[in-house]
């Protein structure tokens, strides 16, 4: 473990639901095992899906070992002890999700479960694809319970038609569904708390319906949450070699996307570490001697010792999704 530290890869962690679809491994050129996959965890500190190094001198490493055994090399020198605190994923929805929510730090402290703040990128959708983040006027308690019952719960939430690049902002509190045909970029807080509040009526291949969790769900819905969803990038820098602008800023992480043109050096945002997610063209990122050659669907970890790192594209120009945590 004394081996500098570089842009690190990771293994993919392929999960498949109900919803999942075949454009993981098909846009990507993933290979997998699974008939469908839902979502594929990029960057994961989870004991049900932890994430491995796949390149370099700390081939076969764990997130989780690194992480507690180079702490602040890794995440700099603000995040206390405990996991990575970000969860990374894919995920394609080949049908709905569930209407669910995820409880808030406050919620999450009150009645249990991990705090689940997050946000989405469409990173592709089909014609009429939309996503449901946020509830209308006049939806409570009860109204929502009764279209629970009537299975009309799509009548109290604001419903977002999609195009790929929008973004969503999804924190802890907002009932939220990804609607059919929608790939999706996602960031999230280290957590893998979720309550069903609805699934649309549908049975899985045996003929039963999913849990759902109604009663908790109810405990950590903002009920007063009818804010606009949608995350409006703000411009950042601009430059010869490339433009950045802001999608979303909260307590847990930042995200930002970047279009290069050029090579660029990144500053690191509180002495932290840069997760990079490649959205179109090639990129080679570097760090001291050390560079990888990142294709389309590809996650990196540049640790916070890399003092930021470059990126470059390689024949023409290129696009990243840039995470900060904290």
């Amino acid at each position: 473990m004394t081996t500098d530290l570089y842009p690190l890869l990771f293994n993919p962690i392929y999960k498949n639901y109900i919803w999942g679809g075949e454009r993981i491994r098909t846009k990507y050129a993933r290979q997998h095992s699974l008939n469908t996959c839902a979502e594929s965890w990029e960057l994961s500190d989870r004991p049900e899906g932890l994430s491995i190094i796949s390149n370099g001198h700390l081939v076969g490493v764990s997130l989780s070992e690194i992480v507690r055994l180079r702490r602040k090399d890794v995440l700099g020198p603000a995040f206390p002890v405990g996991p990575f605190p970000l969860l990374i994923k894919i995920l394609d929805a080949r049908a709905r999700l569930s209407v669910q929510v995820h409880p808030d730090n406050a919620t999450a402290a009150r009645f249990g479960g991990e705090p689940k703040t997050e946000m989405w990128v469409v990173l592709d959708a089909e014609p009429g694809s939309r996503l449901y983040a946020g509830l209308r006027p006049g939806a409570s308690r009860e109204t929502m319970q009764e279209a629970v019952a009537a299975g009309t719960v799509e009548q109290l939430l604001q419903v977002i038609p999609v195009s790929a690049g929008n973004a969503v902002y999804i924190p802890g509190g907002r009932v939220h569904a990804i609607g059919e045909g929608c790939l999706i970029f996602e960031v999230q807080q280290n957590s893998n708390t979720t309550y069903r509040l609805f699934d649309w009526n549908r049975v899985d291949h045996d003929g039963k319906a999913r849990d759902l969790h109604i009663d908790k769900a109810c405990q950590v819905i903002r009920w007063d949450d009818q804010a606009d969803p949608r995350a409006f990038p703000s411009p950042l820098e601009t430059t010869p070699a490339f433009t950045s602008e802001r999608l979303v800023a909260s307590p847990f992480f930042r995200v930002d996307r970047l279009n290069l043109l050029a090579h660029t050096a990144l500053t690191p945002y509180h002495d932290g570490c840069n997760i990079l997610f490649v959205v179109s063209g090639n990129v080679r990122i570097s760090a001291g001697a050390q560079s990888i050659v990142a294709k389309p669907g590809t996650t990196c970890l540049l640790p916070a010792a890399c003092n930021g790192g470059f990126v470059e594209p390689i024949g023409g120009p290129a696009q990243l999704l840039r995470t900060l945590p904290g």
